[in-house]
């Protein structure tokens, strides 16, 4: 049972028409309820910053989403870029067509390239693998393939699936990752019942956009 609910929340806003507002409407909402961090479009990293600076709220910000189809290129670029903006948080859509495609030697190189240069940097990097596109099969091989490499989340989803995250997904992670790496759940988590069960299957933070229903909610269970 999670002792405080809003410890667990990356408090997010991804939408493509997120506005400057929206932003710190998130952030003044972050403090308020003590969220472990934002998660904000890269545009809007150094406004973020800004506001947020002298809290412990973490900077989450996504890299190549929601597709992550681009190249490791365009990957370090976005990612050089938002951490000179103040990110604290990457996550990192992985190339889900090399996946889907077989290509695992491509998403070895990328893991390896993304994840050197941000623990270089002392930032947290959080590997979205999509796990609702993904066969039990495809994801069991994801947790292999990563675990070797160090990454500190690995996080089921960003939420423009058709499916989100769900608690057969958290477990099988759960059960096929090293102690080590922490588990993101997201996508679709609109009530702290669900929230919860996702913490109970052994998610350590959630990704939520419905952040302060979640948290009024856990205050009536």
């Amino acid at each position: 049972m999670a002792k405080n609910i809003a410890a667990y929340i990356d408090h997010t806003i991804l939408k493509p028409t997120t506005t400057e507002a929206d932003v710190e409407k998130i952030c003044e909402e972050a403090k308020t309820y003590g969220f472990a961090a934002v998660c904000i479009p890269p545009y809007y990293v150094a406004t973020a910053k800004r506001l947020l600076d002298g809290t412990d709220v973490k900077i989450a910000t996504v890299i190549d989403f929601p597709f992550g189809y681009n190249g490791v290129v365009s990957k370090l670029i976005t990612i050089n870029q938002a951490i000179e903006d103040g990110a604290d948080e990457l996550d990192i859509v992985h190339n889900i067509a090399a996946l889907k495609s077989g290509d695992w030697d491509s998403l070895t190189a990328e893991i390896y390239t993304c994840t050197e240069v941000i623990h270089q940097e002392g930032k947290i990097v959080k590997v979205i693998v999509e796990s609702g596109l993904l066969s039990d099969e495809e994801l069991i091989r994801c947790c292999e393939l990563y675990a070797p490499y160090d990454i500190d989340f690995m996080k089921t989803s960003t939420g423009y699936a058709e499916e989100g995250a769900t608690l057969h997904a958290v477990q099988l992670m759960r059960k096929h990752l090293p102690a080590s790496i922490a588990i993101k759940a997201s996508g679709g988590i609109r009530d702290y019942a669900f929230a919860q069960q996702l913490v109970d299957a052994g998610a350590t933070r959630l990704g939520c956009s419905a952040s302060v229903k979640i948290v009024e909610g856990s205050k009536q269970s």
